[in-house]
């Protein structure tokens, strides 16, 4: 080195000149060549790698800009400075001077080096670098590294008062000057790329601009920390989220990974398969292809695709530059115990003479490895919440598209409730796991480094406490395998509680007229007692397991320190070994801490990775079951020897399907409840298991289900469905059916919005809003599964005759009808008759009654052939004397004679139609029967949109708490805890930390022994006490686990849960109608886990770290009082960094949870509309919809997590100030202090930073956690209704004995704030009475009856039932006594039994009566589970006729004095609907029976009618004019309009 050098250079290394002088140097040699090089060899190293990654990642060309140009201008200067050195040295040689080689080598690599430099400034530029972090740092080292022979150079002219070579003197400034610029320029950014996001964004993320060293600081947060200081923030402060974190680009790539996976197991499996010898014998006979399948299915289910291997590929990459960053800091981290050890050893040695620099620069060092350790640390943690939070956007997006497309048998197993959790508990699980997922690798790293540095300090005696470590390893190993057995078992009682919740949500307006909401509560409190068992359960293992890792440290150091002093009389303890050795045990304390919270963290994601796994390979449905391209001449749908199951492994539903429907048809499918009618339409849409036989359909379908699936929208967007608006064509739609009337009613018109599931339509609007989506949708096939049940019988009529029928808007479009009613068969083309799941007689209807089968004598048994003759009369008197009517009257009801083939027709239409009132009320022309019908047949101009103010909305925004967490929050939760018991709770912190602090003074003064030579004596005393002291913190520990995690935080768990279910089953049904489900379950779901898990941990960490912080920053003072100075402006930045920092995360972490609802409940409004999405051919769309809210959820969640980042880089800046101060206080004080107690103070001081870091992210954590008791709290104050029992005013329990209805002068509105729907109603039911009440769809005949159960409360008036009045005796004592058949009916899952009779009130001959008596005893009986028939969700395993028959059981059950029967039979066919009413004729005989009918035989056929009570508007008053003909009884009439009212007595004798 000295030949390359030179001569004329001093030595290439002097360690007297550069360590132990007081102005130390460096040689020249060492100066023009290392530190010369070090920045080139970077930069020359860097550039491969960086050239390509910047190769593959072109962000877009940025314009040559000011800033570009002095940059390349001042490093074409520097260029020139390095190359006049290198002529100088040639210049030289020339003039004969002999010139070293490193005078042309350093100029030349510098130089070259600087020409990389300048193209990589013009490269960055092309490819859209705004900021080089890569140049910065070379320009950093180039900075860092001439600082010394700038110092040196000035300390030479000082010294020698000349300069020797001033052409090199002269251009090394210039070369700093000009380096020193590059650097300060390589601060600032460049424009965004032409054409970039950033310059389209409205509200840009800064960080896809910010500056290299903004990005490593996260100062580019710094806006959004200030603005949340300032206000609240809202969601129009959240910046846009990075194109990169979309679901739009994330979401594909894992499915496309997913696919290939799939792909593969396949193709494995088929390849096992065909080596298989079965296939041999399987070309021959039948029966081994089928042990073939069994076999290759068996070998499916042993491999399944690997989810886990999808997720490598896609967050592998990107993850892994995280993993690097870790990597560099776990070797950064034992820095500073080498440093702390040269910082004792200064200080024991101080009397020496070593130069007191040393003592600085130490501290300046330490200080300078902990800040490089914080960047590098935070990058890291940086890159792995972003994986964390992309996993969770591809999971989420993953389930949502697999939901859509799972069969019904994948269905069954897999709940709304469980599917809810995948969404957000399991992929939550994945989100925690790579935060700290390199911790798997990570801490055994740093185990293995620690423990060779304390080998180098110790010596053998180290393996004691490695003993030790290894003997806590299996206990923790079995703490991890029994926590997840807990986990696995927690999460069933999760699901099923969720499960249950949800089904309670959406049939709580019938567990609210069956006053069933005690049993469902207690089975809801049955499900937590067992999930709060097992929480405890983990508790306790929790407690152990802290315990154990937390005395870890402690029990290593005592064994080793014991073992090290006794085994030899030599080995003294003094403070530099002790503390250094405390530090290095303290660096282990995070890994043996992390480690089992990572490996449980790993088991629970392993938990979720299976149940994610399980669902994403369930079967799917057959897109290419039904063949799209139909091609057969004339037939639109055709099915050819089809044979159908709900599942692979049900039994066949459908058997021998044929069918062939001309294009333009109409053909109608009639069968009894349960045949399979909706089974068939199911099969066409292809949402059953083909397995046999053909299906095709030609063009688009439109399908109308037999319940009406409405979202959560407006009223159009509802019709709309992802359509555009054509005003003409909409308009004419809601004509079509019969949806004007209605938007007259709804507070906005066809802009209000519909609650979650229609719940603020009547059945009747909803069907038609179902059918409008259908019909203006203008597809090619058509399949109406029911849709004219739900509604009365005029609007049917309407329907059939202006949509479906041969004269309707359908006319021409092929409509396939399942129906019950019979009195539209004439007009269909063909009929379809099913029995049992099989086709029994398929043709005209006149085809049908000449064949004289099934169909015809079902025909001649419920046509009503047998009215007396003389009605034949009465419709020829019709015809022929129109003018002895009222003109008006008649005009609006002239379907009685309408388009009938044959008189018969129009007998039967006219006393099956006595209910009609037509609902077009704005035709009131006077003229005739023709002159009206053949006005019908042209067309009406669509009348012009009225302008609407803007409804108020029905379903509220969730709002999100703003400001700080109130005080009382906190008072709720230390209330349900206890709060005797929460001041002991932390004394107990106080004492164990006292412990941990008296162990450590104590270990200072035992190395103090050392100085003094009394350590034998003292040795056993010493080991003894440390021991003690040490052990006590562990009982502390242990204590305060069990007593605070096992008991006070599930206590109070229980309690906040608890009152919220209460709230929530004595909320009133407005609440629930304004409220969607998906946010009551989210309350449920994740707020309550939140409870139960993250608070407690939350708790127990900051007062962990609260306690530490406080002690070290009282040491510290205590040792070196100047120290005060310090604390003072380090924590005044501290509580104005946290202030900050809170305030903006508080509302990030709201505004996230705010987010996170509709994700759910739009999740579970799709899981339910399914069917009709896919039929449309929506699911795109509805995709689209869910990544839009992900996305939305992850805009407040991203500045979340980079708040955290954000707060920690300066948190940690504080802390390692501290370590600088307490150093440097340490090395001023160094002739006044023992070593000892300096290592004590820097080696607590060293932890601070991570404890300070902890506190006020826990300070945050436990504020934005506390949100969920805030978010639970404000469900369990929600107002309630009235009391369920009122003891002062309790009805005997005879009550009523005779069911005297009456009404006075009663009026009542839906909420407060709406008109009323009835208005000063007076009526008097006498007991026993049976009560008919029709109208049009939405004139308040439901209303009337909820006002009976007081789900409605009175606007004005009283209700009496045998002279008690309603309002004034608890709810459970009148719903109790009250019975009704709603009218859609609610199944739970569960037992059929449960489902009659929820409380075990009733035996089971009781039961068996009762399912005789409503037709469902053969049902029963044939089904091998008997009472014990599970049903799932919703009763979805029944069909709707079926369901409708277990709530008429459940009715007879009860068999109380009134009973309502609201549409009751709609759903069922006209033989079933006959039985039903033939029990209830003979079952309720002495009960007073209110009906809503839309069939007039319901009511006709009633004994004792004494009273029609019809509903509808002032226009249908004239209906009198003809109810002559109705029946010879005494009519009452009343009319009442939804907000209008008149009353007309009359008595009309006739006889017919």
């Amino acid at each position: 080195m000295e030949a390359f050098c030179g001569s004329k250079l001093s030595h290439f290394w002097d360690s007297n000149r550069t360590l132990y002088w007081d102005t130390p140097d460096l040689t020249e040699c060492f100066q023009m060549s290392v530190l010369s090089w070090i920045p080139c060899i970077y930069l020359w190293l860097t550039f491969p790698f960086y050239f390509l990654y910047l190769k593959k990642n072109n962000k877009g060309y940025i314009m040559m800009s000011l800033l570009n140009r002095v940059k390349m201008i001042f490093a074409l200067v520097l260029w020139i400075v390095c190359w006049t050195d290198l002529f100088a040295s040639f210049h030289e040689m020339h003039q004969g001077t002999h010139i070293a080689p490193i005078f042309f080598v350093t100029p030349l690599v510098v130089g070259m080096t600087v020409l990389l430099a300048t193209f990589l400034i013009q490269y960055e530029r092309l490819r859209g670098v705004q900021s080089s972090g890569v140049l910065f740092l070379f320009w950093f080292l180039s900075v860092l590294c001439a600082i010394v022979p700038f110092r040196s150079k000035i300390l030479q002219i000082s010294l020698k008062n000349t300069v020797e070579d001033k052409l090199r003197f002269t251009t090394f400034y210039i070369y700093f000057g000009l380096i020193v610029v590059q650097l300060i320029l390589s601060c600032f950014n460049e424009k965004p790329p032409l054409f970039s996001g950033v310059v389209t964004d409205p509200n840009p993320c800064p960080e896809s601009s910010a500056g290299f060293l903004s990005t490593m600081t996260f100062w580019w947060f710094t806006s959004m920390a200030i603005k949340g200081y300032k206000n609240p923030l809202e969601n129009k402060d959240l910046w846009s989220l990075n194109k990169q974190d979309s679901s739009e680009v994330i979401v594909p790539k894992l499915l496309k990974e997913w696919e290939v996976e799939q792909d593969k197991v396949q193709r494995e499996a088929q390849a096992s398969y065909s080596k298989s010898p079965l296939t041999t014998e399987a070309n021959h006979v039948d029966k081994p292809q089928a042990e073939a399948e069994v076999l290759l299915m068996e070998k499916g289910e042993a491999q399944q695709p690997s989810f886990l291997r999808c997720l490598l590929k896609v967050f592998g990459p990107y993850f892994l530059i995280g993993s690097a960053y870790k990597l560099l800091q776990d070797l950064i981290t034992f820095i500073n115990p080498v440093l702390l050890s040269l910082l004792i050893s200064f200080i024991g040695n101080q009397k020496k003479g070593v130069p007191s620099w040393w003592g600085y620069a130490l501290a300046f060092l330490m200080f300078f490895c902990a800040l490089l350790q914080t960047l590098i640390l935070h990058q890291h943690f940086q890159y792995c919440f972003v994986t964390g939070m992309r996993l969770r956007t591809a999971i989420v997006g993953a389930i949502y598209r697999k939901s859509l497309v799972i069969t019904n048998a994948a269905k069954r197993s897999s709940t709304v409730g469980e599917i809810v959790n995948l969404m957000s508990v399991d992929a939550q699980r994945f989100m925690d796991l790579t935060t700290f997922l390199n911790m798997l690798w990570s801490a055994p790293l740093q185990i293995i480094l620690a423990l060779y540095f304390l080998w180098q300090n110790l010596g053998p005696s180290v393996l004691a406490g490695v003993a030790v470590m290894i003997l806590l390893i299996p206990l923790n190993a079995a703490i991890a395998v029994k926590t997840r057995a807990f986990q696995v078992e927690q999460m069933q009682y999760k699901d099923s509680r969720i499960k249950l919740m949800n089904e309670i949500l959406n049939g709580i307006k019938v567990l609210k007229l069956y006053a069933w909401e005690n049993s469902f509560k207690e089975k809801v409190l049955d499900i937590r007692q067992k999930e709060l068992h097992v929480l405890r359960k983990m508790a306790y293992l929790g407690a152990v397991s802290t315990v154990a890792w937390t005395s870890a440290p402690f029990l290593v150091a005592l064994t080793t320190f014991a073992v090290y002093v006794m085994v030899d009389k030599n080995n003294v303890l003094d403070a530099e070994k002790a503390f250094v050795s405390l530090a290095l045990f303290n660096i282990l304390r995070f890994p043996l801490n992390m480690l089992p919270q990572v490996i449980s963290s790993v088991v629970q994601a392993s938990v979720s990775l299976k149940r994610i796994q399980h669902f994403l390979s369930h079967d799917e449905l057959d897109l290419d079951s039904v063949d799209r391209k139909n091609t057969t001449a004339g037939f639109a749908v055709t099915v050819v020897n089809g044979k159908f199951s709900w599942a692979k492994n049900d039994p066949t539903t459908l058997h021998n399907i044929n069918l062939m429907v001309p294009q333009g048809s109409l053909l109608a499918v009639v069968g009894h409840v349960g045949c399979g009618k909706s089974s068939l339409v199911s099969a066409l849409l292809g949402e059953m298991e083909k397995l046999e036989g053909e299906i095709s359909i030609r063009g688009s379908v439109a399908y109308v289900p037999q319940q009406a699936w409405i979202q959560n929208a407006t009223l159009r967007d509802n019709i709309l469905f992802g359509h555009g608006y054509n005003e003409r064509k909409y308009r004419s739609v809601l004509d079509a059916c019969a949806l004007t009337p209605d938007l007259e009613v709804l507070p906005g018109g066809d802009m209000t919005e519909i609650g979650e599931k229609g719940i603020n339509l009547s059945g009747g609007q909803r069907q038609r809003v179902s059918l409008a989506r259908a019909l203006y949708s203008d597809s090619d096939v058509y399949l109406l599964d029911d849709p004219l049940s739900a509604v009365d019988a005029h609007v049917a009529k309407h329907i059939f005759d202006k949509v479906i029928g041969p004269d309707g808007a359908l006319s021409g479009k092929t409509r396939i009808l399942v129906t019950h009613g019979i009195s539209f068969l004439p007009q269909v083309d063909n009929i379809l008759v099913i029995v049992d799941g099989r086709v029994s007689e398929v043709g005209s209807y006149q085809h049908l009654l000449k064949e004289n089968g099934a169909f015809a004598e079902f025909l001649r048994n419920y046509a009503l052939e047998d009215i007396v003759e003389e009605d034949e009369s009465l419709v020829a008197l019709i015809e022929e004397d129109e003018e002895s009517f009222p003109e008006d009257a008649m005009s609006n009801h002239i379907d009685m004679v309408d388009s009938a083939p044959s008189v018969n027709e129009a007998k039967r239409q006219f006393i099956r139609q006595i209910s009609v009132i037509s609902t077009d009320s704005e035709n009131t022309r006077k003229m005739s029967i023709r002159t009206r019908r053949q006005s019908e047949r042209k067309h009406v101009e669509p009348p012009p949109e009225k302008k609407r103010e803007m409804a108020e909305k029905l379903i509220q925004a969730e709002t999100a708490e703003t400001g700080r967490v109130k005080l009382k929050v906190f008072l709720e939760y230390i209330k349900a805890v206890g709060p005797l018991l929460s001041l002991f709770i932390c004394f107990l912190y106080g004492c164990q930390n006292a412990a941990a602090v008296g162990a450590n003074i104590w270990l200072s003064q035992w190395t103090n022994d050392a100085r003094n030579n009394n350590t034998e004596a003292s040795r056993d005393m010493r080991v003894g006490v440390y021991a003690v002291l040490g052990l006590s913190q562990g009982v502390l520990l242990l204590g305060i686990a069990i007593h605070c995690r096992a008991y006070s935080m599930l206590r109070a768990a229980r309690v906040i849960h608890h009152n919220m279910l209460h709230a929530i089953l004595r909320a009133p049904q407005a609440f629930f109608e304004a409220t969607p489900s998906g946010r009551v379950l989210n309350r449920f779901s994740k707020d309550v886990d939140t409870i139960d898990c993250l608070i407690p941990e939350n708790i127990d960490i900051w007062m962990r770290t609260f306690w530490y912080t406080a002690t070290v920053l009282l040491i510290c003072s205590a040792l070196t009082p100047i120290f005060f100075i310090v604390i003072v402006p380090l924590m005044l930045f501290y509580w104005w960094v946290q202030r900050f920092y809170v305030a903006t995360s508080r509302q990030l972490k709201r505004l996230e949870s705010v987010s996170r609802s509709p994700i759910y409940s739009h999740f579970s409004e799709t899981i339910t509309g399914t069917s009709v999405i896919r039929a449309f051919g929506r699911h795109s769309a509805f995709i689209q919809i869910s990544d839009m809210k992900v996305d939305e959820n992850q805009k407040s969640y991203y500045p979340g997590i980079v708040a955290n980042r954000w707060l920690g880089v300066r948190i940690e800046f504080i802390g390692n100030c501290i370590v600088l101060f307490a150093a440097l206080f340490a090395v001023v004080d160094r002739n006044s202090l023992e070593p000892g107690l300096v290592g004590f103070s820097v080696s607590y001081a060293l932890q601070v930073t991570m404890s300070l870091n902890w506190m006020v992210r826990m300070s945050s954590d436990l504020e934005s956690n506390i949100v969920a008791v805030e978010r639970v709290k404000e469900y369990a104050e929600t107002e309630t209704e009235a009391p369920w029992e009122v003891m002062e005013k309790k009805p005997p329990a005879e009550w009523p004995q005779t069911g005297k209805v009456e009404f006075h002068d009663y009026s009542v509105r839906y909420r407060e704030g709406l008109d009323l729907v009835l208005r000063n109603l007076t009526l008097s039911v006498k007991g026993g009475e049976k009560i008919g009440i029709v109208g049009r769809t939405g004139a308040g005949k439901s209303s009337m009856t909820l006002c009976l159960f007081r789900l409605l409360e009175a606007a004005s008036g009283e209700i009496t039932i045998d002279g008690v009045k309603v309002s004034e005796i608890g709810l459970h004592d009148l719903r109790s006594k009250l019975t009704i058949i709603p009218q859609e009916p609610v199944l739970f899952s569960g037992s059929l039994r449960m489902n009659l009779d929820p409380f075990d009130s009733y035996s089971n001959e009781e039961v068996w009566k009762a399912l005789e008596l409503s037709h469902l005893k053969r049902f029963v009986n044939n089904n091998p589970s008997k009472l014990d028939l599970t049903c799932t969700e919703g009763g979805e395993n029944l069909s709707v006729g079926q369901r409708q028959l277990v709530c008429l059981a459940r009715a007879l059950l009860r068999k109380t004095r009134i009973l309502i029967l609201d549409e009751a039979t709609a759903a069922i066919d006209l033989e079933t609907d006959d039985l039903i009413q033939s029990t209830i004729r003979t079952q309720f005989e002495d009960c007073t029976v209110f009906t809503i009918a839309h069939r007039l035989n319901t009511i006709m056929d009633y004994t004792r009618l004494k009273a029609l009570i019809l509903l509808f508007s002032p226009i249908e008053m004239f209906f009198w004019g003809f109810t002559a003909f109705v029946c010879s009884h005494v009519l009452h009439i009343l009319a009442i309009e939804s907000s209008w009212f008149s009353f007309t007595s009359m008595k009309i004798t006739f006889k017919i």
